[in-house]
């Protein structure tokens, strides 16, 4: 029972499953976003370390052509690492959008402590039109800090001071700096502006160091590029690669569909009209769709045939027994009630005559039960096997002595001994019975069949009568006690061998041909 209440998913629920995953394909896409979109961030703060090294050096360069001694900040601690090879300090983007907060706005810049030193003011005035030059090609916003966070160089803040900025004082201790801040925007952008939908912005923190001490910060800022821009620049590329998407989902439905739903769907149909008792349901589908339906379905309709075909053979051997069976039934009822009811009026003779009916009567039952226990013995029999003809033979010689059976040379048949002394002890047994002396056996080979042409000199059969003798409880020596079953066992044996019989017609006598499937090397002319 727990095989048959197992959940199981219908092939519509699978087939919807699968359209729906080719239509969550995009939606991995955004996985795949995800990671271009942390590399977008990347690639910003990777160009603000570039374009701030190179105006740090800059900067650099003019404090140390500087006439006068400029003041400088803190004492930078070289690092043991960098020991080997001073030649070489590398920087690389540290923002990571899986693991970097996001901080608030950057706010205004603060009033500074100190006045701005005359030699930085007068580098800031210098640098100032590179910056606003770098700002336009670049569109990153750069501002010049001295050595105590106060801006001296940018399009604004400059006098102000941005030291309380983590960031800021990072850089102010020597060390690079980068943060992800919230972006508030003003003015609302049309959809083809490069910041549109961008909320963060990337500040970058650039030391300046002049003789190992900081001498300043590069403060650069910049708004990343972000998906929505990304998707809106592909919106045409975008909207053919979802149409195609859905185009493909549809067709994969439809071919499972007609493929696989469908004829599995027809099939079913099929197998409830054939248990309602519809005959007209066992044909070919309209559509099979795929190889495996196709296998499934005729495998299941040709069993289907076999099984109403074997229920009509059982109704009408059942019909068939009964009525063979109630003759003999009657007629020895009958004699019984005579002879209880006649008592000493039934003469010696009578009561004998009757005896002798009933047993007469039982001994016609005995023998069609043996019949018919040997054509249930024949549809269970085992198949598989291989015999010497003359073997088979020799105790039929003996049993029907009147025959005189010429085989010929010896050959393998190719079925079980016991099928072949069933087959071959009937063909005799009706020969002797019809009159025949002589019974030969004529061996044809082929290269898949083994043919044995079986006649004899007896009295032979009617055309009328051929087309009727492999008939169940047929017979025409029902008065000699004949069952009709002898051709009829003999047919469902070669059957179930997968061989076959057929009256053949002759001049004089009777003659069989039976034709058994096999292969040369099942038999051979020695032994």
């Amino acid at each position: 029972m727990g095989q048959l209440t197992k959940w199981r998913p219908t092939l519509t629920m699978i087939i919807l499953l699968m359209m729906g995953a080719v239509l969550l394909l995009p939606v991995a896409g955004i996985g795949f976003f995800r990671l271009f979109e942390n590399h977008l961030v990347k690639s910003t703060e990777s160009e603000l370390i570039a374009q701030s090294a190179a105006i740090a050096a800059v900067m650099a360069q003019k404090l140390r052509e500087s006439d006068a001694a400029v003041p400088l900040g803190s004492h930078i601690e070289a690092d043991p690492a960098d020991a080997k090879d001073k030649r070489w300090n590398p920087i690389v983007a540290q923002i990571d959008l899986s693991s970097a907060p996001i901080l608030g706005e950057r706010g205004a810049a603060r009033s500074a402590a100190t006045p701005i030193n005359p030699d930085y003011e007068a580098i800031g005035a210098a640098l100032s039109p590179i910056l606003l030059e770098t700002q336009k090609s670049t569109l990153a916003g750069f501002r010049l800090l001295d050595f105590n966070g106060t801006v001296i160089a940018g399009t604004r803040d400059v006098g102000g001071s941005f030291a309380h900025l983590p960031e800021i004082e990072q850089a102010l201790a020597g060390r690079y700096a980068s943060v992800l801040r919230k972006r508030i925007i003003e003015d609302p952008q049309p959809i083809s502006s490069i910041s549109r939908g961008t909320a963060v912005r990337i500040m970058s923190a650039f030391p300046v160091v002049v003789d190992n001490r900081v001498a300043g910060v590069v403060y650069a800022s910049r708004t990343p590029s972000n998906i929505i821009k990304e998707l809106y620049y592909q919106r045409t590329q975008l909207m053919f690669a979802l149409g195609t998407i859905l185009l493909i989902a549809l067709i994969i439905g439809l071919v499972f569909a007609r493929t696989i739903s469908s004829p599995i769907r027809e099939l079913t149909r099929r197998t409830e009209r054939i248990g309602k008792g519809d005959h007209e349901a066992i044909k070919a589908l309209n559509r099979y769709g795929s190889r495996e339906v196709h296998q499934l379905s005729v495998g299941f309709l040709d069993m289907a045939r076999k099984l109403v075909a074997r229920s009509e053979y059982i109704n009408t051997f059942a019909t068939h027994v009964t009525h063979e069976m109630k003759s003999p039934l009657t007629a020895i009822q009958g004699a019984v009630e005579l002879l209880a009811l006649g008592g000493k009026e039934i003469s010696e003779a009578e009561r004998a005559r009757f005896l002798e009916n009933i047993q007469s009567d039982t001994e016609r039952m005995n023998l069609l039960l043996n019949r018919l226990r040997a054509l249930a013995r024949v549809e269970n029999m085992t198949i598989a096997g291989a015999c010497d003809l003359h073997q088979v033979l020799e105790p039929l010689e003996k049993k029907y002595r009147q025959v005189k059976i010429h085989a010929g040379k010896p050959v393998r048949l190719p079925i079980a001994r016991e099928a072949a002394d069933i087959i071959l002890a009937n063909l005799i047994e009706n020969a002797a019975s019809h009159g025949a002396t002589t019974v030969s056996i004529q061996i044809i080979r082929s290269a898949d069949t083994l043919s044995l042409i079986i006649g004899d000199n007896g009295s032979g059969i009617s055309a009328s009568n051929r087309e009727h003798i492999f008939d169940l409880f047929f017979t025409t020596r029902r008065e000699q006690g004949g069952t009709g079953l002898g051709l009829g066992i003999v047919r469902s044996l070669l059957s179930a061998h997968g061989g076959t019989i057929e009256c053949l017609t002759v001049p004089q006598g009777a003659a069989f041909r039976i034709d058994l499937k096999t292969k040369v090397t099942d038999y051979t002319n020695a032994f």
